[in-house]
């Protein structure tokens, strides 16, 4: 049997040899704590009151009868390695990774053997995520992540899977990080234009400002940045965000997999609570010493944060925002509150820890000036009580006993301190466009439970294969307010196999049933988009949910319709529209196959999807 080594880990599995969670408990009492606290399993709060599901909702069997209110008739499940999208509809190909951004880089790519070192930094980048699009100048500009690699497919063949040269690194690293490109409808769908001024690639080893108060500190100096407040690069750059002033936010999730240990020596408390040790996934610390964390123990805490790229000035310098907490961010959703100031809400995407929001100390209106809104201002950790109200719990050096840098730095540490509520992997977070309200998806945890990590209201189930989507609305229908009111939108589950808390809850039915969601985002007309990235092998607990897919949620009625299926091992993420919402940009990362071309190495793509009529889809 061929050993598995850290290239062939998930990241879960990577970060469970790292820092292992507690151990589950048996599933006594936790039907009653979910049914109980107000009986999600029965009633669940919709619009702006403590409405519940009616009858019909209740007696749903299948999609059609769940998605009367949406504009598309609800696809299967898929298992295939095709796209599905509902009857009227149609899609192709945006952009692949591998296609050019700029002339120069055309008809680079090679079915057989991928990208070279020299063209890697001139086209599409690897495993896409998140992404917006921005209009500038007339015209418009998607940024979009490249999360991570895989290098048994992106290195030569000679490599099995293991980077061996600096110069194999150098490729991984070229293909990670952020592309912004200029699309336009070409009258035969949109497509890349090639050598717009707009087009650049933000990699590894793109240079970067450290801003807000761990700028400058010891805690990010190096020696070959000994003021702390140059870095190089962005690391698996995950969820996105858009800031009210039009410019894109990039989110550094797992970034502890590209750091190692050239030697042994003991984990500190906060790399221990991070997942610093031993070996990276990409051997990185082989080549490059700022990975090593013998030589550089400080690099680390330069990567973790929330970094803003103007796509509208290509020469403009990504500055990452230590204001916003150093943890493994998801997305960044920003909002704002009564009085206007900045509020960003952000997830911490691992195993029991937590939902953060940044609140700027200065206020903002449309013309006015940007500076200092992320990078002065509170960070705050949440707490869901079983009560179904919740608190924001400031970090600050008075509640947790360290200073302004240090609570920033080790986030984490900060928020345990305070006493947050231990979630089921923070994913994706949406702020409603026409209501005080947000959500966030809960994607798993199959750790949950024990002492350390207890079932709670919010996370009532222990291991937790499906996942959930929890939703509160501000305290006097304002985002800064420190107070707030939750339920659960949705308790995901399987009911064709579980009559228990893990059927899911009651707008969870046999034909539109899935797990772990993941991506969401809102379109003009108030639908939730949720996008999965789970289990798709179709068999046991998962059965009959067929591939990872996208679905569209109504939050007035908790109806849920699926729209999308993506090819078999793809995860659906990142998601935004065309100026006119006439056309849907969705994510499909690390497909299976040789999808999409059909033949040699998959590719993480982006699609276009529209409806056949033209008319609006977002």
């Amino acid at each position: 049997m061929t050993k598995k080594t850290t290239l062939d880990l998930s990241w879960d599995e990577f970060d469970e040899l790292r820092d292992p969670r507690p151990a589950r408990q048996q599933f006594d009492e936790v039907v009653d704590r979910a049914i109980s606290r107000r009986g999600f399993l029965g009633v669940l709060a919709v619009g702006s009151g403590a409405a519940v599901f009616g009858s019909a909702l209740l007696g749903a069997t299948s999609a059609r009868a769940q998605a009367a209110a949406f504009k598309f008739e609800p696809v299967a499940a898929g298992t295939g390695f095709e796209i599905q999208v509902p009857k009227g509809y149609a899609w192709k190909p945006l952009v692949r990774w591998g296609d050019a951004l700029v002339t120069e880089a055309k008809d680079s790519f090679s079915a057989e053997t991928g990208v070279s070192l020299a063209m890697s930094d001139k086209v599409f980048g690897e495993n896409t995520d998140g992404m917006e699009l921005f209009e500038v100048a007339g015209k418009q500009v998607i940024a979009v992540n490249s999360e991570y690699v895989n290098p048994e497919i992106n290195l030569p063949v000679e490599a099995e899977g293991t980077p061996r040269t600096a110069e194999e690194v150098q490729l991984l690293k070229n293909m990670q990080g952020v592309t912004v490109m200029e699309v336009a409808d070409t009258g035969a769908g949109y497509g890349i234009v090639l050598d717009s001024p707009y087009n650049r690639r933000i990699t590894n080893d793109t240079p970067m400002t450290l801003g807000g108060p761990v700028a400058g500190t010891d805690f990010v100096k190096t020696a070959a940045d000994p003021d702390g407040r140059a870095v190089l690069g962005t690391l698996n750059n995950c969820g996105s965000g858009r800031t009210l002033w039009g410019t894109y936010l990039t989110c550094e999730e797992n970034f502890n997999g590209y750091f190692g240990m050239t030697a042994e020596r003991e984990q500190t408390p906060a790399e221990k609570r991070y997942g610093l040790k031993g070996e990276s996934q990409y051997a990185y610390e082989k080549f490059d010493a700022r990975f090593d964390l013998i030589t550089n123990p400080n690099e680390p805490n330069r990567f973790g944060w929330v970094v803003e790229i103007n796509p509208a000035d290509p020469k403009s310098t990504p500055v990452k925002h230590t204001a916003l907490g150093r943890f493994k961010h998801e997305n960044a959703e920003m909002a704002q509150a009564k009085d206007g100031r900045i509020v960003v809400y952000l997830g911490d995407d691992e195993r029991g820890e937590f939902i953060y929001r940044y609140v700027s100390n200065g206020t903002w209106a449309e013309g006015q000036p940007t500076e200092g809104l992320l990078s002065d201002g509170t960070l705050y950790v949440a707490r869901f009580n079983d009560d179904m109200s919740g608190e924001w719990l400031a970090l600050t050096p008075e509640t947790t006993g360290m200073t302004l840098p240090e609570l920033l730095v080790h986030a984490r540490l900060a928020g345990t301190k305070v006493g947050a509520t231990t979630m089921d992997r923070p994913e994706w977070i949406a702020a409603h466009p026409a209501k005080c309200e947000a959500y966030c998806a809960l994607t798993n945890n199959s750790k949950r439970g024990g002492e350390a990590m207890p079932t709670n209201a919010a996370n009532p189930r222990e291991a937790n294969e499906f996942g959930q989507i929890v939703r509160w609305r501000p305290e006097g229908e304002d985002h800064g307010a420190d107070k707030f009111a939750w339920d659960l939108y949705v308790m995901a589950g399987n009911p064709n196999v579980h009559k228990d808390a893990f059927a899911g809850s009651p707008n969870v039915n046999a034909g539109n049933m899935f797990n772990s969601p993941d991506g969401m985002a809102f379109d003009s007309e108030g639908m939730l988009w949720i996008q999965t990235d789970g289990e798709d092998s179709n068999e046991g607990n998962f059965a009959g949910m067929g591939n990872n897919q996208m679905l569209v949620g109504n939050p007035e009625t908790g109806e849920i319709a699926r729209f999308l299926t993506a090819p078999n091992g793809a995860e659906v993420t990142g998601l935004c529209w065309s100026a006119d919402k006439k056309v849907a940009f969705v994510g499909i990362q690390h497909p299976g196959g040789s999808w999409p071309d059909g033949n040699g190495k998959p590719r993480s793509s982006v699609i276009a999807v529209w409806r056949e009529d033209m008319s609006t889809i977002g």
